[in-house]
């Protein structure tokens, strides 16, 4: 089962303001918690897109994946991002950042922290996910999702 958010457009790599949510892949034997993996799912497919994206346009491929946030505390879906992904995702000892990354550039601004190796000391891994899926399984699911991203396409005129 896929679901893509297209709630309100699909955004990069998209950029298709028309595209609207859907839901396919639908069995008789389909229940709440395959909807459920299939939204997970779909944050990592999404990350995949993009991933990918940057990589074009930048020229440049990354190895790993740091992550942060409050879905990383998931072990189901950072397994599956770094499976979709084929590389290794790195979850941080300290998961929300964002808030973090704002008190250090204060810190920073004051004087706090003498410079930026003294935050990176603060960094840390709380834990590493490896690809395990085989190649062939990985494209096919790739494929099915990039099929059903393009079924969600020019729903709102």
């Amino acid at each position: 089962m896929y679901f893509v958010p297209a709630f309100s457009g699909l955004f990069a790599p998209y950029w298709q303001s028309s595209a609207r949510g859907i839901i396919a892949g639908l069995t008789r034997f389909a229940n709440k918690g395959h909807l459920a993996r299939a939204a997970l799912e779909a944050t990592a497919y999404q990350t995949r897109e993009v991933l990918e994206a940057m990589e074009m346009d930048s020229g440049v491929k990354l190895d790993v994946l740091r992550t942060d946030g409050g879905m990383v505390v998931n072990d189901l879906l950072m397994q599956f991002q770094a499976d979709i992904l084929d590389r290794n995702v790195i979850r941080p000892i300290i998961k929300e950042t964002t808030a973090l990354g704002a008190a250090y550039a204060a810190g920073l601004a004051v004087g706090f922290y003498k410079d930026l190796a003294e935050l990176r000391e603060n960094w840390g891994i709380d834990h590493t996910w490896k690809p395990f899926m085989d190649a062939t399984k990985r494209e096919r699911l790739y494929a099915n999702w990039k099929k059903t991203v393009t079924r969600s396409f020019n729903w709102a005129e």
